[in-house]
């Protein structure tokens, strides 16, 4: 079976958090209130430090989407997609996917962002597969500003690769011992913990110093081309 290589986006395939830019970027457009500009910021600062529960950090960006459809929403994603995803796409970050791809693996983004915000960047950046945080919807298809399902975030990324793989048919725990995570977030730790090959991506402080104690290599993609670090 093919290589498992799992990445997280936000700070480490794209230069910045999709939902902290997504709350940035409606509020400039006028869709939503300018109030929701410090809890942004604070949400930020929590989920850096390590220090979000899950759930807050979930619901807070879910809430953005509340009253429209998808389809509603789809000429503003893809107006944030142009305008502010794809120019943080570092060059080095579709490098090392393309890779990867190349190398035959068996890639799969997995993001604690709502799959809805962040699918469009999984098909730029060229992933079949996509492991992310499910938005409830009402009756009528309109977004209901609620999460479903098991958030994907800290332990959670764990619990949805098991069910993902399950689902496949696949025994996880042979192929984790083989399988690669990218990561740059100290949130992430437990599923760096449960891969045999975990590599840290322009890691945050807490995470810098858990990569220093474990030797794990630590990679610098904000750049024109990634470097290793022993």
């Amino acid at each position: 079976m093919s290589t498992l290589v799992l990445f997280d986006l936000d700070n480490t395939l794209l230069d910045g958090d999709s939902e902290v830019l997504w709350v940035d970027f409606l509020m400039a457009q006028g869709l939503l209130d300018a109030s929701f500009a410090a809890r942004n910021a604070e949400m930020d600062g929590r989920y850096r430090a390590g220090e979000a529960e899950p759930a807050d950090f979930c619901e807070f960006f879910a809430a953005t989407l509340q009253g429209r459809t998808p389809a509603q929403w789809h000429p503003v994603r893809e107006a944030f997609m142009a305008q502010v995803i794809r120019p943080r796409i570092p060059p080095a970050a579709r490098e090392l996917v393309q890779q990867h791809v190349l190398q035959g693996d068996l890639l799969v983004l997995t993001s604690a962002t709502s799959r809805f915000l962040v699918e469009r960047t999984a098909a730029e950046l060229g992933f079949e597969h996509l492991i992310a945080t499910e938005l409830a919807q009402e009756t009528s298809g309109r977004f209901s500003g609620r999460t479903r399902g098991t958030l994907n975030m800290r332990e959670g990324k764990v619990t949805r690769l098991r069910a993902w793989l399950a689902e496949r048919g696949v025994t996880s725990d042979g192929l984790l011992r083989t399988a690669f995570f990218y990561s740059d977030s100290i949130n992430d730790l437990p599923l760096l913990l449960a891969v045999g090959q975990p590599v840290v991506v322009d890691p945050d402080t807490r995470l810098a110093a858990e990569a220093q104690a474990r030797h794990w290599p630590v990679l610098r993609l904000a750049r024109s081309s990634f470097f290793s670090e022993a």
